[in-house]
C-alpha cells in the first residue's frame, strides 16, 4: 500500500547529503493554478456580489441570493448545535485562548543612551478574513484556530468566509456557522476558494451589506484558494500558503506499530494529497507498521480518500541507518506535523528545527494537535517550515518601532550619521541633521 524508500546507504556521509529531492511530496503545482484563479479573482474585484454568486452556483452548485450569511442563521446554528459538541468546542477554545494569552508580546523600551530610547509596540492588524474550507469536511476546528488568536491579538474587525452548502440551503455548514456564533462573530460569508479570497482581498458593495476589503487573509485552503493567496499578496496581506496536510513520524523500534499506522491513517483521510510519512532505522517496525496500515485502512470510514492518499507519491516509509540520521531526514523534509515515538523522544524534539509543530511521545497525536492540545493547527506545509511559523498571535500582530532621541542624544551621534551618509552618497540625509544642531 505504501512505498518504502531507503536512504540508509548514505547515512554515513550525511553531512553532504542532499536529503530533500529524495523525499516524497504531493504534486501540488500553485503556479499553474495562479493562471487559473487569475481570472477568477479579477471577475470578484470588477462585479462583487454578483460574481461571487455565479461562483457559488459554477463551484458549488448552489444558487444563493445573498453571500453574507443572515444573523438569525448564525444565532439558529447556535441554538441547534449539540451539547456534548458544544461542550468540547468550548474546551477547546478554553486551551487554544490559555496559549495565545501566553504568547501575547509586551511593549519594551531600550535606553540607547541619555535621551535616546527605542520603543518596540506590538499593533494588532485592523481588519482580517478567515477563511474555513469544506470541501470533504465541516472543518470547526479550524473556526477555532483562525478567530481565537485573532480576538487576542486584538484584531477588531473579523470576517469569516466558508463554502456554501448545497445540502444547507446555500449556507456554509451548520456546525461552522455555530461556532462562528459561539466564538462572537457576526460577519459571516458564503464564499469559497479563490472567490473568498479575492472578496477578502477587494471586497464589494451590495444593498444587503457591504464586505469591505481586509488588511490580512487567514487559513487553511485548497490549491485554488493558496494559488489566490499568491497571486493577491501585495494586494492584501496573507499568512501563509497552507496546501494539503502532512504527517512525518520519526519512529524506532520502541515504537507501537498500532499508534503509528493508526496516526498516518488520521492526516490521510483528510486529502488525496494528504502525505504521510515514517521515518525508521527499524526495519522489523516499518513491516509492523505496513500490517497495521492493512488491517486498520479496511475499517476505516473514508477508505478510498486514505488509501489514495497512501498509495500516492506524496506518502512513503523512509528507512534510515540510525536516529541521528533520521532528524536529519526530518529537518530536509521539514513536516507540517512531527510526531516523535522513540525512547529519548523529548530530547529529540528540541533538536528538531524544521517543523510546524512537534508531538513528543505515544500519547501526543497529531489529532490531539488538530482539536484540542492548545496549539494551533493550521501550520506550514510543503516544506515551508523550514522559514515560515504556524498561525498564531504573532501572526495578526504588526511592531511598530518608535524612535525618540534628544538634542543632546541626537548630538552624541550625529557624527556617525554624517560618516555614514557620506558613505552611501546620500548627503542630504547628513543635512538633516546637521540643520538641527546648528540651530
Amino acid at each position: 500500500m505504501i512505498r518504502q524508500i531507503d536512504v540508509r546507504e548514505l547515512g554515513a556521509d550525511r553531512a553532504r547529503v542532499e536529503y530533500a529531492p529524495l523525499l516524497p511530496r504531493a504534486d501540488f503545482d500553485v503556479a499553474a493554478a495562479m493562471e487559473q484563479v487569475r481570472p477568477i479573482c479579477e471577475a470578484v474585484r470588477e462585479q462583487g456580489h454578483v460574481e461571487l454568486v455565479r461562483q457559488a452556483a459554477s463551484y458549488d452548485g448552489v444558487t444563493v441570493e445573498r453571500i453574507r450569511v443572515p444573523a438569525q442563521a448564525l444565532r439558529s446554528a447556535l441554538l441547534q448545535l449539540d451539547p456534548d459538541l458544544r461542550c468540547s468546542l468550548e474546551e477547546a477554545i478554553s486551551r487554544l485562548r490559555r496559549t495565545s494569552e501566553e504568547e501575547l508580546p509586551t511593549q519594551t523600551v531600550t535606553e540607547i543612551s541619555p535621551g535616546a530610547t527605542v520603543t518596540q509596540r506590538h499593533v494588532p492588524v485592523d481588519r482580517v478574513g478567515l477563511y474555513v474550507p469544506a470541501a470533504k469536511a465541516p472543518l470547526i476546528s479550524s473556526v477555532l484556530m483562525n478567530v481565537v488568536p485573532a480576538q487576542v491579538a486584538g484584531v477588531r474587525s473579523l470576517a469569516l468566509a466558508s463554502p456554501a452548502q448545497r445540502d444547507h440551503a446555500g449556507l456554509p455548514h451548520p456546525l461552522v456557522l455555530a461556532a462562528c456564533a459561539l466564538l462572537g462573530v457576526d460577519e459571516v460569508y458564503a464564499a469559497g476558494g479563490a472567490g473568498a479570497v479575492a472578496m477578502f482581498a477587494y471586497g464589494y458593495r451590495h444593498e444587503d451589506g457591504d464586505c469591505d476589503p481586509v488588511d490580512l487573509v487567514t487559513g487553511p485552503a485548497n490549491i485554488y484558494g493558496v494559488a489566490a493567496k499568491r497571486l493577491l499578496r501585495g494586494v492584501v496581506g496573507i499568512d501563509a500558503e497552507a496546501g494539503p496536510t502532512e504527517i512525518a513520524i520519526l519512529a524506532d523500534d520502541s515504537a507501537d506499530p498500532a499508534f503509528v499506522a493508526g496516526d498516518l491513517i488520521s492526516q490521510a483521510e483528510h486529502d488525496v494529497l494528504a502525505a504521510a510519512v515514517l521515518v525508521t532505522d527499524s526495519l522489523a517496525l516499518a513491516d509492523a507498521v505496513k500490517a497495521e496500515l492493512d488491517r486498520q485502512v479496511l475499517s476505516t470510514k473514508h477508505v478510498e480518500r486514505v488509501t489514495a492518499s497512501l498509495d500516492g507519491s506524496q506518502s512513503a516509509i523512509v528507512l534510515v541507518d540510525d536516529l541521528d540520521q533520521g532528524e536529519d531526514v526530518v529537518n530536509a523534509y521539514a513536516p507540517e506535523h512531527l510526531e516523535i515515538h522513540t525512547v529519548d523522544a523529548a530530547v529529540r524534539a528540541m533538536r528538531i528545527r524544521n517543523a510546524g509543530a512537534v508531538f513528543v511521545g505515544p500519547f501526543a497525536p497529531v489529532s490531539l494537535g488538530d482539536y484540542c492540545a492548545g496549539s494551533n493547527h493550521v501550520l506550514p506545509t510543503a516544506g515551508c517550515a523550514c522559514h515560515a511559523s504556524g498561525l498564531s498571535v504573532r501572526s495578526f500582530l504588526r511592531t511598530v518601532q518608535v524612535v525618540d532621541y534628544s538634542r543632546d542624544a541626537l548630538g552624541a551621534v550625529a557624527g556617525h550619521v554624517l560618516t555614514l551618509s557620506e558613505a552611501e552618497d546620500l548627503p542630504a540625509h547628513g543635512d538633516a541633521v546637521r540643520a538641527r544642531l546648528d540651530r
